[in-house]
């Protein structure tokens, strides 16, 4: 696993919120989705163009892989437009992205290890567990 990524990756998705937040204020919640999207669709297609043009090996996806792709783009094109509104309406980005993001984990760890059959440890499960206390104690804290 490359932690240099992973923390590349990190860093960004935090931005990514502060971001959100800062012009959740200055502009409507659904361009603010539109012009995100737009600046991130341009990015991921000039990568895109740049590493086809180094490469020898054929451009390879499936019919199932761009269907997949497609639902994880209306999913988070649905978290910009929500977390534009959510931030508008004065949710502090503390408070804020820890319930959506811890929230999202817990979705997404219910999803692999229901459906996908995916396992886990007894020490993740524990984690997953203080995270969905964490949760749970953020959202009951936070200003109503």
């Amino acid at each position: 696993m490359s932690y240099g990524l992973l923390a590349v990756a990190a860093v960004s998705f935090g931005l990514y919120n502060v971001f959100i937040k800062l012009s959740a204020s200055h502009i409507d919640a659904v361009l603010g989705a539109v012009v995100l999207q737009f600046v991130a669709a341009f990015i991921g297609l000039a990568l895109l163009l740049y590493l086809r043009r180094s490469a020898d090996a054929p451009l390879e996806f499936s019919t199932q892989g761009l269907s997949l792709a497609a639902l994880a783009g209306v999913a988070i094109g649905l978290v910009e437009i929500l977390t534009f509104f959510i931030y508008s309406r004065g949710i502090p980005v503390a408070v804020g992205n820890p319930l959506i993001i811890g929230g999202s984990l817990l979705v997404t760890t219910g999803v692999g290890v229901m459906l996908l059959r995916e396992s886990m440890s007894p020490l993740q499960l524990a984690a997953i567990g203080l995270i969905a206390l964490g949760v749970g104690v953020l959202a009951w804290a936070a200003p109503r």
